[in-house]
């Protein structure tokens, strides 16, 4: 499962985005403060007029505190900070404007160069290839409105600029006490903002962003023209000391006016492409193993590589990759997929990646161990992601396995295929869509093995477990996190703009950590149910295409007929998990057997693919005899297959 989340580098300072509260520093132009309410005395009346514990005091002391009248008559602010963290060293920056709030983030961090920013209607990003790319999905808009709430200071208004404030119950920690209050900006979403009950300044953050609760302090307030700005601020994703990041302020200075169109940016891509000979297009084929797309690519002139093309994913190499081409690595930054644990990432460049006639020049790119040999059955190279595919409209073609990348300025849309329109979330494809009838937004993947997997507060939210009472439990994924446990059932349909599915699998998600169990989408669709499809992704207009396969279609709605998760191992296939009361189990099969052998033939690691096709696609009732070797020696079990759902 590539649903990877690379730490706050991975877009744009990725998912700290600097809206985790990295630059939300006192900014208000007072004069709009004092239009409202007549002069500051009233703001200091309202201490009385509350008590102690009311959110108006809170807010009165921390204006108090932040000297607000020192902000009267300001309009713009920008911040420079000196970066540690993640391996690496830089500087991050930021340009603000006080009264709508708008900024332009800025981060030259290491090897990588990226920025975000909001110009009071639109999220935007620009990657660590260059590309800028307009973001809507997700949280995304509602993580810019909380920072632009933050940085023009609404919450000093009489009429707390539109949100709804909550005082929360007092809290300790590092021996101090604050006074929090639960912040809910319009159109954005809730964050907690702690003030110091001594000094009464903001103190901390804590904001989730995607599925991952962070935290941001801050200290070492000094004044600036009389205004208190904090020069030391800690952005802290809860993964342990590598995913610490420190800034320090460098400098802080009050700018003039800058009018709304300088935090606006057009998307685009840097012209870093071409084709051989002048070609419009190139199609290469590829292999599905596992039901991931891989294809071959030459990197620095070297290769081919086996390399997986996720919609979900980023451009990525392995480390043995990239200690076979040389290439030197930076930072250590944790990444989060599918599972709930963690794994680190690096930063390298290279100066080309070629797949068919199709060449993309001087990229960054992460180095991560995201590719488990074990479970896929055989070594993997890297991957072309999000970064490349932005760069060309891509099709795929299941049905005859080519992959199409053509020159956007050449595509023409498909006559008979149904336009779907995407918003990005993050480097995800988001669309909206309803399952069961239910809408919800989808994540578009194709690095996800399985049909479709329904994240945790959709299944909670409409209590599908309990709605559909015929399925198991069962280990359906294994990725960057770990493996992925859901409760598999079938479902009737799921509908994806003007596409209806009917009959797929449905992965209920049931743990706690982990991509699936963000709350900002309903469902993440993977390569078991786009292989119905040839599929075409226009990402620069932002729009996918779906062209129906005659059907049936092999390996599609159809689950595991045998009742285990293996994964390769020395000498056979090793079992990893087994469905309560499954076939496997029921047979006599336990955790730690090791498959030598299937129906008398000594099975290979790089046929793990096609076993566990065979153990899908098989009828029930088929008996597959298995050479076992356990603890106690080697046996032959007759595994009867059967439906689980």
């Amino acid at each position: 499962m590539m649903l990877v989340h690379l730490g706050p580098l991975g877009k744009a300072a990725a998912n700290t985005r600097k809206r985790s509260c990295l630059f939300l520093l006192p900014s208000l132009d007072l004069r709009t403060l004092w239009t409202v309410l007549g002069i500051v005395g009233v703001c200091l009346a309202t201490t009385q007029a509350y008590g102690q514990d009311s959110v108006a005091t809170v807010l009165s002391l921390n204006y108090t505190a932040s000297e607000g009248n020192a902000w009267s008559g300001k309009s713009t602010l920008e911040l420079r900070f000196s970066y540690v963290g993640q391996g690496l060293r830089g500087r991050v920056g930021s340009v603000e404007d006080l009264r709508t709030g708008a900024f332009i983030d800025t981060q030259d961090i290491g090897p990588t160069h990226q920025a975000n920013g909001f110009d009071g209607s639109h999220a935007w990003a620009k990657d660590l290839s260059g590309a800028i790319t307009r973001e809507a999905g997700g949280d995304e808009l509602q993580l810019a409105l909380n920072e632009a709430y933050r940085n023009s200071e609404k919450w000093w208004r009489a009429d707390r600029g539109g949100a709804k404030i909550e005082r929360d119950p007092s809290k300790q920690a590092d021996g101090h006490t604050f006074d929090v209050l639960t912040v809910t900006p319009a159109g954005g979403k809730p964050f907690e903002a702690w003030f110091d009950a001594e000094t009464h300044l903001l103190a901390r953050i804590v904001e989730m962003q995607q599925f991952i609760s962070i935290t941001t302090t801050f200290s070492d307030y000094r004044a600036t023209d009389s205004a208190m700005i904090a020069h030391k601020v800690v952005i802290d994703d809860g993964s342990g000391p590598d995913g610490v990041q420190t800034q320090t302020l460098l400098s802080a200075n009050f700018l003039p006016p800058r009018p709304e169109s300088a935090y606006y940016r057009m998307s685009s891509v840097p012209d870093d492409t071409v084709f051989k000979g002048g070609a419009t297009e190139t199609t290469v084929p590829f292999e599905l193993l596992n039901n991931h797309i891989y294809t071959k690519a030459w990197i620095n002139g070297k290769g081919p590589f086996r390399i997986q093309v996720d919609t979900g994913g980023h451009n990525i190499l392995m480390p043995r990759t990239a200690k076979t081409l040389g290439l030197e690595v930076t930072g250590q930054s944790p990444a989060n997929g599918a599972g709930q644990g963690t794994a680190i990432s690096g930063y390298a460049r290279v100066n080309e990646i070629k797949v068919g006639a199709a060449i993309i020049r001087n990229q960054e790119v992460f180095v991560l161990q995201y590719h488990p040999d074990a479970v896929e059955g055989f070594a993997g190279d890297g991957m072309i992601g999000f970064e490349a595919l932005r760069r060309f409209v891509t099709r795929i073609d299941y049905g005859k396995k080519t992959l199409t990348l053509i020159k956007p300025a050449a595509f023409r849309p498909p006559r008979d295929a149904v336009a779907v329109k995407f918003l990005f979330y993050e480097n995800h494809v988001q669309v909206d869509g309803a399952f069961e009838g239910l809408p919800g937004k989808f994540d578009i993947d194709t690095g996800s093995r399985t049909e479709i997997n329904i994240t945790k507060p959709f299944v909670e939210r409409y209590a599908l477990r309990e709605k559909n009472p015929k399925g198991v439990l069962a280990v359906d994924g294994w990725g960057v996190g770990g493996p992925t446990q859901s409760y598999v059932t079938r479902a009737s349909d799921l509908q994806l703009g003007g596409v209806t599915i009917r009959n797929l699998v449905a992965s209920l998600t049931l743990r706690k950590g982990g991509s699936f169990s963000d709350p900002n989408y309903a469902g993440n669709v993977g390569d078991r149910l786009l292989k119905r499809f040839v599929v075409t992704f226009d990402y620069g207009n932002q729009v996918m295409y779906l062209k129906k396969l005659p059907e049936p279609v092999a390996d599609s709605d159809v689950f595991d007929r045998s009742g285990m998760w293996i994964n390769a191992t020395n000498g056979g296939f090793q079992v990893m998990s087994l469905t309560p009361r499954g076939p496997a189990e029921n047979a006599g099969i336990k955790v730690g057997d090791v498959i030598t052998a299937v129906d008398g033939v000594p099975v290979e690691s790089n046929k793990l693919s096609e076993f566990r096709a065979q153990m899908r696609d098989d009828p029930p009732g088929r008996v597959v005899n298995l050479t076992i070797k356990a603890a106690s020696g080697s046996r032959v079990i007759p595994l009867t297959l059967r439906d689980q759902i």
